[in-house]
């Protein structure tokens, strides 16, 4: 694992770098009406890709922006160059790097870089989860009355905001807050620091979770779908996003189940 390891480092420091470097500097494209992309997420994109490929060119990769290697590989490295596009192209500085490795289809090593925090998470697959060298854990909160929760929004907010926003007031009538960074990979690993008790999302891509799900995981938290099942193949990764401290799990799959049973 240690060359792995040291690949995943060299990925996030030196796309962190690329993000600082251009932050509040670039102009950004749109992909979508609210899905935006900027120069800082292909150059940091290339990078990574380059240094995987140098590091170990028989291995597969999935990348946000148009980039994959799809040979059956063993390992398959798991990319998002920048999450938290929309915030970074408005200078908001809550955004990330997040790569994870997945082998024989099960997660394996991931990490999530904030550069503008100055943190970094890390999780090895029955190692634990660390920030900046530091063992964490997910949060001790027991009950979703006093709980703080996460969420995000997918790109057909437009179309579907009542629906999505339903979530929110069922929850709002429970828990202590939810917030809404703009970043799932960010999200995740703040909730294996134990800064938030539960997350959800809907429509989520791979490359949005997968270092996100080991850190929760080697943490102690839980990551399932909406019915409580857990993930299958690592390319169908962040449809349904519920990740929890684990023991606030089954009162949000209630409350997701009661609020939207058509897409259960």
């Amino acid at each position: 694992m240690e060359k792995e390891l040291s690949t995943l480092k060299q990925c996030l420091e030196g796309a962190g770098k690329i993000l600082k470097k251009n932050f509040r500097k670039i102009p950004y494209s749109l992909k979508g009406r609210a899905n935006l992309l900027t120069c800082a997420d292909l150059e940091s994109q290339k990078l990574v890709l380059g240094i995987i490929r140098k590091n170990f060119p028989q291995d597969d990769f999935l990348a946000e922006e148009n980039s994959a290697r799809d040979t059956g590989a063993e390992k398959l490295w798991i990319i998002d160059p920048l999450d938290g596009t929309t915030n970074y192209a408005h200078g908001f500085p809550a955004s990330c790097v997040s790569v994870g490795l997945v082998k024989n289809g099960k997660p394996f090593l991931g990490g999530v870089y904030d550069p503008f925090m100055e943190e970094m998470f890390i999780a090895a697959k029955g190692k634990g989860a660390r920030l900046n060298g530091k063992l964490i854990h997910v949060s001790k909160t027991k009950r979703l009355e006093d709980s703080l929760l996460l969420t995000g929004f997918p790109y057909d907010r437009a179309e579907n905001g009542a629906f999505y926003c339903a979530f929110i007031t069922e929850f709002l009538k429970i828990c202590h807050d939810i917030r809404r960074s703009g970043s799932a990979a960010r999200d995740m690993a703040w909730i294996a620091a134990g800064r938030a008790d539960g997350y959800w999302e809907h429509h989520l891509n791979p490359w949005d979770v997968s270092a996100g799900r080991l850190l929760v995981e080697e943490a102690g938290g839980t990551i399932t779908d909406f019915t409580g099942h857990p993930w299958r193949a690592p390319r169908t990764w962040g449809q349904q996003t519920l990740c929890t401290n684990g023991k606030i799990a089954k009162e949000m799959l209630a409350i997701l189940k009661k609020t939207s049973p058509e897409t259960i």
